[in-house]
């Protein structure tokens, strides 16, 4: 039964009752009731109680930085997406401790039953008992009676839904005006998080429809050529230009100018286009001039590619011919960048990435018009002494119109984002000539890169011509090189595509604990997929090749395969390399990388040269493949005890060592049994394209399902976390 209602015993004017058996605080002098509440004049006298007076005096935490009492908060707080407000807006932070004031209308612990509070003047429309009645919106038996919702003034912050619902002429109540408030630091635009992820989205689609295009380029460009002197002859010469371009302006562009022209975009009155203008104008001067000393020079420069084919006569023709159809897409090359990174900067970040499968596209077509002319040739048996004058002008042709129509379809987004380009000369003044003295480590490490690829180029177009077998060349060379780093290229980097951004602001926090955890992380997530796909490739690399380059023969194809297996097992430490390498880009250090590159570059081509002097001219190449295995595992160990001591001694090397031990003892017997699997099916079936699928297949499930069950028995954390992400996302 409930108790009397007694009214408002025991509450004084403000709401709040005293406490039993403290007698009256009496009023201070001078104190006169204010009209509005009469009874203040009899308010009894309140004694501060001894228990609460003094419990908020101290307070232990006000010295201290708020935003650091939250361990949690304070790992997770992006600086770099949290700029510091402008002058003048902060406010200074209220006392964490203070004691709140108590609500007007506060119910008394004390008293059973108590007398509402007064509604306030006017029909009511807001929830009683308390609430703000600035934003909570009340619909009851007041609003559907007395029609008060109607009334919806302007001041009201959710008026601007309700305007659609008013009844046809309905008169829109009056604006009352608001003063202005103060201005807010600025903030990131809305959906902003939703559009990176688009966009790396975009990306790494883009980024994997190229390489499976260009895959498909290097199976046209070898049916067609055959992997014998013609199909290093045009190697030699396709690559040259790329080669030259990155020696001379695509490692300073990436890494020098592009930073240069995103600041220029952002603090530039114009939005960086005069700089834009002037860079662009400035690099097609630069490669006009390259491509015509280029073109002139083309014998020299096939002669510094290969000797060999330089000292035939009608190989080295060939050579010059094409060489000459290709050294203008220099200019292409570095156009195509410019204007990619325009766009990257202006928020438009596909293009880049899926322009180049435009150039797949017009490459694929035009050696598959070869083919339908001339036949493969396997079928033609074409060299560099019967290829028809038509037959090189069409590949030229063909080759030089990829790059341009690549550079040339990045117009219409650049129109689309509001850019014109107009040539601009008045290039001093304007830091681009500083610039060009940044680049330097970036020069001199492409420089030691292209010198270790300048050697094994010599060395593998001279064993090729001397081995006088197809497949035992420069192209076999980078047919096997292009399958083995596919991998690479879509596991390694897309896993640390996503932890590169915590890695450099842990490293800007001067953080190397995690730093260390975000590499190790990188290095075992990547072990997964890298360390059992290099033994598919030491397993099944003959199946793989006479399957995928049937039309070149099956010598040729087994070549590639022997190749591609001595390739195979230094995937590890060529991934390894590269995510340790992203710690020292983290700390913005580029000397470190540049040293490592040219110890790689050196033992590489140390290495390649004792295999092209001891081995038999057939298997010379087979030993580079390997050689660039071992370059990169002593590579691997420089780096990883420069950075271990950078991060203080620690780079949880047992974890990750542990972890790559394991994963190499369930993928050893899965080799094994899958190779022999493989091995079986072509011993009956013969090594022609039938035979090879039905190899790959059989030895492929045969080495995932030894695998999965060894590593499943050995407890992987690493896979059990990868199948139950992949478990996820089908939803089982």
């Amino acid at each position: 039964m409930n108790a009397p209602y007694d009214g408002d015993r025991g509450q004084g004017a403000s709401g709040t009752a005293p406490l039993r058996g403290v007698p009256p605080e009496p009023p201070a002098a001078g104190h006169v009731p204010s009209p509005q509440h009469p009874e203040s004049a009899q308010e009894p006298y309140v004694a501060p109680d001894p228990y609460v007076q003094d419990a908020y005096s101290h307070d232990p935490y006000r010295s201290q930085d708020p935003s650091a009492q939250d361990p949690v908060t304070e790992a997770l707080y992006d600086r770099a997406s949290h700029p510091p407000p402008p002058p003048g807006t902060y406010q200074e932070p209220q006392p964490l401790y203070q004691q709140p004031a108590a609500p007007p209308h506060a119910p008394d612990p004390h008293v059973w039953a108590q007398t509402p509070p007064p509604e306030p003047d006017g029909p009511s429309r807001r929830l009683p008992y308390g609430d703000d009645p600035t934003t909570t919106e009340f619909v009851g038996v007041d609003d559907l009676v007395s029609k008060a919702g109607e009334e919806i003034p302007e001041q009201d912050a959710f008026a601007h839904l309700y305007r659609d619902q008013q009844a046809p002429g309905q008169p829109t109540p009056a604006a009352v005006p608001e003063p202005a408030p103060a201005p807010a630091p600025p903030k990131k635009p809305a959906g902003r998080a939703a559009s990176v992820l688009k966009s790396s989205a975009l990306m790494a689609a883009g980024t994997l429809v190229s390489r499976l295009t260009g895959f498909v380029r290097s199976l046209v460009i070898t049916a067609a050529l055959g992997a014998a002197l013609l199909g290093d002859t045009f190697t030699v010469a396709y690559t040259l230009p790329t080669m030259i371009y990155i020696l001379t302006v695509g490692g300073g562009l990436n890494s020098v100018f592009v930073p240069q022209l995103v600041r220029a975009m952002k603090n530039d009155e114009d939005g960086g286009e005069a700089f834009a203008n002037r860079l662009l104008t400035l690099v097609m001067v630069a490669l006009g001039l390259i491509v015509v000393v280029a073109v002139f020079a083309a014998p020299l420069l096939v002669r510094l590619m290969s000797v060999e084919i330089a000292g035939n006569e009608a190989a080295n023709s060939v050579a010059v011919t094409f060489a000459r159809y290709c050294l203008p897409t220099i200019f292409f090359m570095g156009v195509h960048v410019v204007m990619g990174q325009i766009l990257n900067a202006r928020g438009k970040f596909g293009a880049m990435m899926w322009t180049p499968v435009l150039n797949n596209i017009v490459m694929i077509t035009t050696f598959g018009l070869f083919i339908w002319v001339y036949g493969t040739s396997a079928e033609s048996q074409m060299g560099v002494q019967t290829i028809p004058d038509e037959g090189i002008r069409l590949l030229g042709i063909g080759t030089l119109l990829g790059l341009a129509v690549q550079a040339l379809a990045m117009l219409p987004y650049l129109r689309e984002t509001g850019f014109r380009f107009r040539p601009r000369f008045d290039w001093k003044g304007h830091g681009l000539g500083k610039t060009v003295k940044l680049a330097k480590w970036t020069v001199l490490f492409v420089l030691a890169n292209q010198a270790g690829v300048l050697v094994v180029t010599q060395l593998a177009t001279a064993a090729g011509e001397a081995s006088g077998r197809d497949g035992a060349g420069i192209l076999a060379y980078s047919n096997a090189q292009l399958i083995w780093g596919m991998p690479q290229a879509i596991i390694t980097v897309s896993v640390m595509a996503a932890l590169l951004p915590r890695i450099s602001r842990a490293a800007h926090d001067n953080d190397p604990g995690a730093v260390r955890d975000d590499i190790s992380q990188g290095l075992r997530n990547s072990a997964v997929a890298i360390v059992p796909v290099a033994f598919a490739f030491l397993a099944l690399g003959v199946p793989m090749c006479t399957l995928l380059f049937a039309s070149t023969g099956h010598e040729g194809a087994q070549s590639m395969g022997f190749i591609l297996m001595a390739f195979g097992l230094g995937l590890i430490p060529y991934s390894v390399q590269y995510v340790v390498l992203r710690g020292f880009y983290a700390y913005e250090d580029t000397r470190t990388p540049f040293y490592n590159t040219v110890i790689v570059a050196a033992v590489n081509a140390a290495a390649s040269a004792v295999c092209y002097v001891v081995l038999p001219a057939q298997w010379a190449v087979v030993g580079m493949a390997g050689s660039y295995g071992l370059a990169y595992a002593i590579g691997v160990g420089v780096a990883w005890r420069r950075l271990r001591n950078r991060l203080g001694g620690d780079l949880d090397g047992k974890h990750v060592l542990r972890t790559y031990a394991r994963l190499s003892g369930a993928s050893l017997p899965a080799a094994i049994l899958g190779g022999a699997a493989a091995f079986g099916i072509m011993r009956v079936l013969g090594s022609d394209a039938l035979g090879s699928l039905a190899a790959l297949v059989a030895g492929g499930i045969v080495l995932l399902g030894v695998f999965f069950l060894a590593a499943k028995r050995m407890r992987i954390v690493e896979l059990n976390a990868m199948v139950g992400m992949v478990r996820g996302r089908l939803g089982r």
